[in-house]
């Protein structure tokens, strides 16, 4: 057995002991970073906004359309590269015979999320040292704004990955230069490939406000890592805009305008309201570390490089034209890696303040998540019950036996773990990371058919086919949203051809999407010469309702 000596703390020669327990906490952080990104991966419908767009893109792809230009139904536009769906096409066509295509289409997320979160671990052992990964890593997966994302069928989980690949390359460029420009290189080629020139900037500007501003990168090792990863990097890169160019050159330069479009107002105010929920735990810790070793902020590389990123991140991203909390997703790397530097320098008081409010927080959600299951399969609390029933639109009360056991063992690991409480820094962040994968866990497998049921475009897309003649021309629609369009698609093959009523309608059937006891009938403004063949909505309360019209002949 192998044994490394230690020493005591004045210096004197100390008794030779193993490690007792290392492995075993590596290996119960793989598995608790296993559960945490394969749950809720299966067993629901695509979601809109992003998993709805995403789906109808991957459809055309399987149909052998749009491999180079990724279009959803609807789209006239290239909106991201096709690295991300071309992988969930392979993971469809492998396991498509098992799982329905948006179950097997989120299978990659397997891939790029193993990936990020191995290599954020990895920055941070790095930065800080041995044993500061497994930290950096249980503050990353506890980051409340990254659970949902994660699991959803979108690009930007594959751009992530590139990110922390070139942040990775960055932080290894002094030690292993030859690697680091290897790493670097994938970096660039996935992020672009996976959602364009967001991210690649990102990497690019802070690559050069690093030299520009601090004397310790300017060496010859960093030019030698970004001089290779360039030579290998660009011949890749160009080989999309090259077959996209050479088939359909209007697609390109219509692409490459709208992405430096998106960039034309200011809502960094919006990211910094966002990072006050999105980046917990990591954002308090990772400020109190900035606070602890501000005198060492512009003198030491590590704090260079995760401040610059940081920076540059919020600087670019808060010019979004249209702003999303996903566009956030950036800074969680640096404020992550700077939290898992900073834990230990937590005073005692913090440390177990950070734990309690954990606790309390999912401690909460959990109770409030088998209060709602035991409601809705119960019927008691009455109120509780009938209210979820309205919310989710869903009468199924039945009792899943697997996902039942499964949150029972969630809650009870959870419960045995808080138990063990230690009164120490890292076991802080530790009992908030198991408190976050607990609280997924439960509302991935008791909650997870009512959610589905109330965000499910499933039935009521279904329902528009059975009220359509067998004959028919074509579809028009009014007010459909895209996500709505790609779903129709997804679900039925029917493409709709969306109008304003102003305009002629060539079609001799209308689907007309708005609210609710408004606008109905002939005050939509159609005439008389439509007849309504269907009326519905989805089953959860909303006020959002489709109309199907019949041109008379």
């Amino acid at each position: 057995m192998a044994f490394e000596i230690e020493h005591d703390w004045q210096g004197d020669l100390a008794t030779p002991r193993a490690h007792i327990g290392e492995r075993v906490k590596t290996h119960l952080l793989i598995v608790l970073c296993v559960i945490w990104v394969c749950m809720g991966l299966v067993g629901h419908e695509p979601w809109k906004p992003y998993e709805s767009q995403s789906m109808s893109v991957i459809k055309q792809m399987l149909q052998g359309q749009h491999y180079a230009t990724p279009m959803a139904v609807g789209q006239t536009d290239i909106v991201n590269p096709p690295l991300y769906y071309l992988v969930a096409v392979g993971m469809i066509k492998t396991f498509s015979p098992l799982l329905p295509m948006h179950d097997a289409a989120r299978l990659a997320n397997i891939l790029w999320m193993g990936i990020t979160i191995m290599l954020v671990g990895m920055i941070g052992r790095e930065l800080w040292g041995y044993g500061s990964g497994r930290q950096t890593a249980l503050v990353f997966i506890g980051s409340l704004g990254l659970v949902v994302t994660a699991h959803q069928i979108t690009p930007q989980v594959a751009g992530f990955t590139g990110l922390s690949m070139a942040l990775y390359a960055l932080a290894l460029s002094d030690r292993r230069p030859y690697r680091a420009a290897l790493i670097l290189a994938g970096g660039l080629v996935i992020s672009f490939l996976s959602t364009g020139m967001h991210p690649i900037s990102i990497i690019l500007v802070a690559a050069l406000v690093l030299p520009i501003l601090f004397s310790h990168w300017r060496n010859q090792r960093y030019a030698i890592v970004w001089l290779i990863a360039l030579v290998i990097a660009v011949p890749i890169l160009i080989i999309w805009p090259l077959v996209v160019h050479a088939n359909t050159p209007n697609l390109l330069s219509s692409w490459w305008s709208q992405q430096f479009a998106l960039y034309s107002e200011l809502n960094h105010a919006y990211f910094l309201r966002t990072l006050t929920w999105y980046a917990l735990p990591g954002l308090p810790i990772a400020l109190w570390g900035i606070w602890r070793y501000r005198e060492y902020l512009l003198n030491k590389p590590k704090y260079q490089l995760l401040l610059s990123f940081l920076l540059v991140s919020f600087f670019i991203i808060g010019f979004d034209k249209t702003p999303k909390e996903i566009d956030a997703l950036p800074m969680l790397l640096p404020i992550a890696i700077l939290a898992g530097g900073s834990i230990e320098t937590l005073k005692r008081g913090a440390a177990g303040l950070l734990n309690w409010f954990g606790i309390m927080l999912f401690g909460t959600i959990s109770f409030v998540i088998w209060l709602g299951w035991i409601a809705m399969v119960t019927g008691s609390p009455a109120k509780l019950h009938e209210r979820m029933q309205v919310l989710s639109g869903s009468m199924d009360i039945s009792l899943h036996w697997l996902a039942m056991v499964t949150a029972i063992l969630a809650t009870c690991i959870w419960l045995l773990v808080i138990n063990n409480y230690k009164h120490s820094n890292r076991a802080a962040i530790t009992d908030w990371a198991v408190g976050m994968a607990t609280a997924w866990t439960l509302l991935m497998t008791l909650w997870l058919p009512w959610i589905d049921a109330a965000r499910s475009y499933k039935g009521v897309m279904l329902e528009i086919p059975q009220h359509m003649p067998k004959q028919y021309a074509c579809l028009s629609s009014k007010g459909l949203g895209d996500s709505q369009m790609a779903l129709l698609d997804y679900y039925t093959n029917i493409k709709a051809h969306p109008v304003e009523l102003s305009q002629h309608i060539d079609c001799d059937i209308f689907l007309i999407q708005g609210e609710r006891g408004k606008d109905k009938g002939n005050q939509e403004g159609i005439g008389a010469d439509w007849k309504l063949l269907w009326e519905g909505k989805r089953a959860a309360y909303t006020r959002e309702n489709f109309r199907l019209y019949q041109y008379k002949q």
